[in-house]
């Protein structure tokens, strides 16, 4: 008689091994396991207890050889529809990951198991009391109870009142013990009971706002919006909208058009600084509707938000790069806001880009996916230029109000001018004016720290990580060094340490500029917002909360403090480095240093008083910063396409990366050296260039040496499958077992 067979992606089985694995399904389990739900199984020859998930069972099996059975079912239920499975499968296709890799990216942690095999966080749910008798009945008994028992007598006021509460809040308003309500229970009067309760962030759930009225321009936008995402079939269209446009207020109508429909939205954002402004806004507008999916959140508010996802009591899901993955019954639309942002590519396995992710699941579920920026990423603009997406645009400011009059100053003037600090003279007397009005201002610079580096100035010692090849930061708050990638932190010397010369501190971070604003304007407060600020405060939140309601003159931040933020009475920003992000020796550094410089100037005038903003180079004439200061993005996209047809980089090819990295650098360079003869060996059509091995840009992290081999060639499965077909060969290869070696599509580094 033969027996189920149920087909399983192993966690224990790494990328070059991966494959659906068939175990036997023991007849106790038969009936119970369905795809989708996680199961413990023996793995490999020594039968090590792992996790996996089942993907399909079968009725037999194609292997000839005896099989292993499940050992236990994990989930009472599927945690995976079928859907979520075919997109795991496509990630392991597409992003060069394992199945359950996937798997992983896709289900919260709360769902995880420890090693002893209990889930980490369990379903919340409280105590409920209720009449189990008739009203009428309850008053009696209550009249009756007033002299005798006035503690039972108060809980059956209570419930006579409000039918069911909390066994807390009851017995918190009737202002009596637990005894008398057990009495009430014995007696057959109250019935208590179990209801799951869900561990929720603070949202607005009070009174919702009416919907914001649009202007023509944005009219005219959703109206085109709408029609493709009433169409019922898979699309991609990008809202191309200035600073301070209000591609907000056309979200919202979007959404609320959508759930009028009983569809769901995905709306993606992608920093969790711009979520609880986000969360605010549409909540007031969609109330209980709302879930949010971030990593501030606790684990079993994550969990409970995905719970209340999944079942459809939640059906505006906003979140960042993981929120893509919300299980949304009846998916309508997917938002990303501020497309172009890196951030929205995970770094860690899976390497995934929640945009790819978004096409995917659009495609899928017949709708509409909407990219919306002030600074669209150059292959999404493409994309669009060629009518492969849907084009609309907000030209102008909601109200018409104004873009920031924006001033470039040359540093190297103030230099020989002698002022060698930070902030420019022309910066510092905006500053003093804001001061003196009472108005807000937003300084940028992209590295926190004090000072860059601490250099001797006789020898030219630096400080470098002992594990890295970075020079290590300064942070003056509590007089280290530090690393930015591996932690590694020490106390500087009072004197060279190779010469006994004088040390200099060199280069400025957001402490040092904090330092430099505190001397200048004595009696004005200024708030810092990086990442050595936001842990201690313990959110993001908390320290916008007190940069509006308290008035603060002058924030002063890292990227947080560039996009999204929305603050009426700021009415200036500073740029303190525009230079530093323009020269980082990669084919999108043009397109990160106009975005960064274009989204943050935007920051300003946003209320009915005009914005100015002040941006700090010492390449005045460079033709990035002068279009971003003019906030022609136009003429920054038709330079920057030329650029990337004549290097034939994205869009006009996929790039893939294959790196190497392990504790010998010769040894990962001879790995890279092979990997780049192995694919000229088999790329020899001429559909694709291979370019390296080279180093990554910080070669040394944590003590590996990091190499990579580039793939420039068209875009389809037959390149992604040589680029895994070659990490899979050498991942199999003894010779190099002491070598990691993985692919990427598009690297961020």
């Amino acid at each position: 008689m033969s027996r189920a067979v149920a087909k399983i992606a192993v966690s224990a089985a790494t990328y070059w091994l991966d494959k659906p694995y068939d175990y036997l399904l023991p007849p106790e389990l038969a009936e119970k396991a369905k795809p989708g739900m996680r199961v413990h199984v023996p793995f490999s020859r020594g039968n090590r207890r792992t996790e996996g998930v089942i993907l399909a069972i079968a009725e037999h099996s194609d292997y000839d050889q005896p099989l292993k059975a499940i050992l236990q079912l994990l989930d009472e239920e599927p945690v995976l529809s079928e859907e979520q499975l075919k997109l795991a499968f496509f990630m392991r296709e597409r992003f060069f990951c394992t199945v359950y890799d996937a798997v992983r990216a896709m289900l919260p942690a709360g769902l995880w198991f420890d090693e002893e095999g209990r889930r980490r966080i369990s379903d919340k749910s409280i105590e409920m009391a209720r009449l189990a008798i008739e009203p009428e009945e309850a008053e009696a008994l209550r009249d009756a109870k007033r002299l005798r028992s006035p503690g039972q007598a108060a809980i059956l006021e209570q419930l006579c009142a409000f039918e069911c509460l909390p066994s807390h809040d009851l017995l918190l308003h009737a202002g009596t013990k637990r005894q008398a309500l057990k009495a009430l229970e014995k007696a057959g009067a109250v019935e208590l009971y179990r209801k799951e309760a869900y561990r929720r962030p603070q949202i607005h759930l009070g009174a919702t706002d009416p919907l914001p009225v649009l202007s023509d321009e944005q009219e005219r936008a959703f109206t085109g919006i709408d029609a493709l995402a009433e169409a019922d079939r898979a699309g991609a269209a990008l809202l191309f909208g200035v600073t301070g446009s209000g591609k907000t207020s056309v979200y919202i109508h979007l959404i609320d058009r959508q759930l009028r429909r009983g569809r769901a939205v995905i709306l993606l954002v992608p920093e969790i600084a711009l979520t609880p402004q986000m969360i605010q806004t549409f909540s007031s507008h969609f109330g209980n509707e709302v879930a949010v999916l971030h990593s501030s959140l606790s684990v079993g508010e994550r969990y409970d938000e995905w719970k209340r996802v999944r079942t459809g009591k939640a059906r505006v899901v906003i979140g960042t790069r993981s929120a893509v993955f919300a299980p949304t019954p009846e998916l309508g639309l997917i938002i990303i806001d501020e497309e172009q942002e890196e951030t929205y590519k995970s770094e860690n396995i899976p390497r995934y880009n929640a945009r790819d992710v978004a096409k995917y699941r659009c495609a899928k579920a017949s709708c509409l996916l909407l990219l919306g920026s002030a600074t669209p990423d150059i292959v999404s603009m493409y994309a669009a230029q060629t009518g492969r997406y849907a084009y609309f645009e907000l030209s102008t400011r909601y109200n018409e109000h104004e873009l920031p009059a924006v001033e470039i100053v040359d540093m190297k003037r103030e230099l020989r001018r002698g002022n060698g600090g930070s902030i420019s003279e022309r910066l510092r007397e905006e500053l003093q004016t804001n001061i003196d009005r009472g108005e807000q201002s937003i300084l940028f610079i992209n590295r926190r720290g004090a000072n860059r580096l601490i250099s001797c100035g006789e020898c030219g010692y630096v400080y470098k990580c002992p594990r890295c090849s970075v020079s290590l930061t300064y942070h003056s708050t509590n007089r280290r060094l530090r690393c930015h990638y591996c932690g590694y932190s020490r106390r500087p010397d009072e004197a060279c340490p190779d010469c006994g010369g004088m040390l200099k501190y060199i280069g400025v971070g957001t402490q040092m500029v904090e330092t430099e604003l505190k001397e200048l304007f004595p009696g004005s407060e200024v708030l810092r917002m990086d990442a050595d600020t936001v842990a201690p405060a313990g959110s993001h939140e908390k320290l916008l909360d007190r940069f509006r309601e308290e008035k603060i003159p002058i924030m002063v931040g890292t990227q947080m403090v560039t996009k999204g933020l929305n603050f009426e009475n700021v009415t200036l920003v500073g740029v303190i480095s525009a230079d530093q992000s323009l020269y980082a020796g990669d084919y999108r550094a043009g397109e990160r240093t106009f975005s960064l410089i274009t989204q943050v100037v935007g920051r300003s005038g946003r209320g009915q008083k005009p914005g100015r903003a002040v941006i700090q180079t010492y390449t005045p004439d460079n033709e990035t910063i002068v279009q971003a200061a003019s906030q022609d993005y136009q003429a920054f996209y038709d330079a920057e396409i030329g650029m990337r047809k004549l290097q034939h980089t994205p869009p006009f090819s996929e790039l893939l990366s294959i790196t190497a990295s392990g504790l010998s650098e010769e040894h990962v360079f001879r790995a890279c050296r092979r990997i780049r003869e192995r694919l000229d060996a088999l790329l020899t059509d001429g559909s694709a260039e291979v370019l390296g091995p080279a180093p990554l840009a910080v070669v040394k992290v944590n003590n590996r040496f990091r190499y990579r081999v580039m793939i420039y060639g068209q875009a389809n499965k037959g390149l992604r499958g040589v680029a895994a077909g070659v990490v899979m060969e050498f991942c199999r290869d003894k010779q190099f077992s002491d070598v990691a070696i993985y692919a990427d599509n598009d690297p961020n580094d």
